[in-house]
């Protein structure tokens, strides 16, 4: 797996200060993606230990409230065949601290093995990540002044929440933000 970025002391994805990755290698191609560099598996450099090294060690601060994962395409298989034990070692490292992951993908269909994006690795990095930002960026229904997403289709759900509660769970840090079910109109 190849990065494109990464990005220290980022408050623009994800709650409080974090530390962000940004993977290599996307193929849903979204007309007015942000990141188009990055569509490439083989752009930037190889997500090595060394690199795995400096991040946990930039989560190591008690400032930073944890990991986003961005893209390219962190879903694609590849990225998460390439994830997944880096996430168990943040995880196990800092359990306080909150991963973040913006996919293309709907949830949904991360859960259903028919999907192109699921793969053997999805169920357990989807129990290591707190946050999903889900939904490919639909340039039509962009708006600047959403939080933490960039078109107004995409999700911003609670994993933490929706494990526990056994329904989906959309994260707002407003208190009255609505339930969802996990079907989507």
């Amino acid at each position: 797996m190849n990065y494109s970025t990464i990005k220290y002391f980022d408050i623009a994805n994800g709650e409080g200060v974090r530390t962000t990755l940004f993977v290599s290698g996307c193929r849903r191609g979204c007309p007015g993606c942000f990141n188009t560099e990055a569509w490439d598996f083989s752009a930037g450099k190889p997500f090595t230990r060394e690199i795995e090294d400096e991040i946990l060690e930039s989560l190591s601060a008690s400032y930073v409230d944890g990991l986003t994962l961005l893209g390219g395409e962190p879903m694609e298989p590849e990225n998460q065949t390439g994830l997944l034990p880096f996430l168990q070692r943040v995880r196990s490292r800092f359990p306080e601290k909150t991963i973040w992951c913006y996919t293309g993908e709907l949830y949904e269909n991360l859960l259903d093995s028919r999907f192109r994006c699921s793969c053997k690795e999805t169920q357990e990095i989807l129990s290591l990540v707190d946050i999903l930002v889900d939904g490919p960026f639909e340039q039509d229904k962009h708006d600047i002044t959403l939080r933490f997403k960039g078109s107004s289709n995409q999700r911003i759900i609670d994993l933490a929440k929706t494990r526990a509660e056994g329904e989906l769970r959309l994260w707002e840090d407003d208190p009255t933000y609505a339930t969802h079910s996990m079907n989507r109109d």
